[in-house]
């Protein structure tokens, strides 16, 4: 017997990556009755990091600074992909309602707007993106103007090394040291998320700030791996910097990141003060019955299961990982409403057989196409359900991961989605 008595909403979000995070985060904001359903999601797999649009064009590698330059040219070469159903004038507000969002929620991100900013990475190369936590900001900066800076790392901590960054980095940025402290009353093997949950403890930040703050040495900033707490990170970071006395700046670790980890659990914790129901670690089990105006959608987790009935769906499953796609030896398919996934027609055209071929695989852009609204369609361009939409990583016609445009993608296309939904709806 089931805990959960059967729903009705007028919107069902299915997914809890980005995508499906954004699309419940502008229904709700729109005061549209949402549900939403989702496994764990990609969330903590990821940096943290928003991208809008990095490379383009992807076979060259250009690096952009002005992403919305790079859309534009985007939009005329390549007029399938899902940018070209998205204004600049929808994204933006979709970035402004996100960005706001998780500001309100304390856990502020920093963009320029107008141009990309850049992070150093846990390998220490350089990596362009849009929009980053508040905590790694100063790295733009210091990347600009090159200071004496103090590259911190901890003891046991796996995958992050200091002085690997300051070798990699020393040709362009000589004035680079790296230092190891060790954290009080932590032995072994550290992972990212134990140290980032140990410095919940301001007291614990206070303590490492100091004992860094001995050791500048004439260093004009200081970055140090990504894990000054997962909920308080603001007044903890903002308590060692004010020690230090200079600029301090995050550097991403390995995955899972304690950054991803504050923005899955930021939307988990709020969303639903903004009215959205959410069942994470739920997953739909049964698409009951699909009608002109309704579905009937099973949720469950182990034996849990109960029914829910909405006016509308927004499909956020993600690609392989996120299991939105299946591919067997001979296709890919789409495992909850069984909608046409365009992909090449014959296995073998999946890949190329370079492995880093510049343009990518072909598989990398296989998934849903869409019409305007962002509702899937058939081989001939008819949508399948009147109120059925997609948003994220399952569109076609894209290659999020090279292209660098991830959190673009699912932050625009939900946006483009709730969007056409709330029309519908009424």
């Amino acid at each position: 017997m089931s805990k959960h008595r059967d729903i009705t909403c007028q919107l069902l979000v299915i997914g809890a990556g980005m995508a499906g995070m954004a699309a419940s985060l502008f229904a709700a904001r729109r005061g549209i009755d949402t549900v939403q359903v989702g496994l764990g999601g990609t969330i903590p797999f990821a940096s943290g990091l928003l991208d809008l649009l990095g490379v383009y064009p992807v076979p060259a590698g250009q690096i952009l600074t002005d992403p919305w330059e790079g859309m534009a040219r985007l939009r005329r070469v390549s007029p399938a992909h899902p940018y070209t159903r998205i204004g600049n004038q929808d994204m933006q507000a979709a970035w402004r309602q996100c960005l706001g969002f998780l500001a309100e929620a304390g856990q502020p991100y920093v963009s320029q707007a107008e141009r990309n900013m850049q992070v150093i990475t846990p390998v220490g190369t350089v990596k362009t993106t849009y929009a980053v936590p508040h905590t790694m900001a100063a790295a733009d900066d210091a990347l600009v103007r090159r200071p004496p800076c103090l590259l911190v790392d901890f003891a046991g901590l796996k995958g992050f090394s200091a002085r690997q960054i300051a070798a990699t980095l020393g040709a362009s940025w000589p004035d680079l040291r790296a230092v190891r402290l060790a954290v009080p009353r932590m032995q072994g093997e550290l992972q990212p998320e134990r140290l980032g949950r140990f410095l919940e403890n301001g007291e614990h930040c206070r303590q490492i700030a100091a004992t860094i703050h001995r050791r500048l040495d004439g260093a004009r900033a200081v970055g140090l791996p990504a894990v000054v707490g997962v909920h308080r990170t603001r007044p903890n970071f903002e308590a060692m910097q004010q020690i230090l006395g200079v600029p301090l700046f995050e550097i991403p670790t390995l995955l899972p990141s304690v950054p991803g980890l504050r923005l899955r659990e930021t939307f988990e914790q709020h969303l639903p003060r903004l009215g959205v129901r959410a069942w994470y670690q739920h997953r739909v089990t049964a698409v009951e019955a699909r009608r002109a105006n309704e579905f009937r959608i099973g949720i469950g987790r182990d034996a849990d299961g109960f029914r829910a009935r909405t006016q509308a769906v927004i499909l956020a499953t993600g690609r392989f990982f996120g299991k939105g796609l299946h591919a067997d030896r001979t296709a890919i398919r789409e495992t909850l409403f069984d909608l046409p996934v365009d992909q090449p027609p014959q296995r073998d055209e999946w890949h190329h057989k370079d492995l880093l071929h510049p343009a990518g695989h072909a598989i990398n852009r296989a998934g849903l196409a869409v019409d305007d609204c962002f509702r899937p369609v058939d081989v001939n361009g008819r949508r399948v359900y009147a109120r059925l939409f997609a948003a994220g990583s399952i569109l076609a016609h894209q290659d999020w991961v090279r292209e660098k445009s991830g959190s673009g993608l699912a932050i625009g296309s939900a946006y483009a989605a709730v969007r056409a939904c709330e029309r519908l709806l009424g």
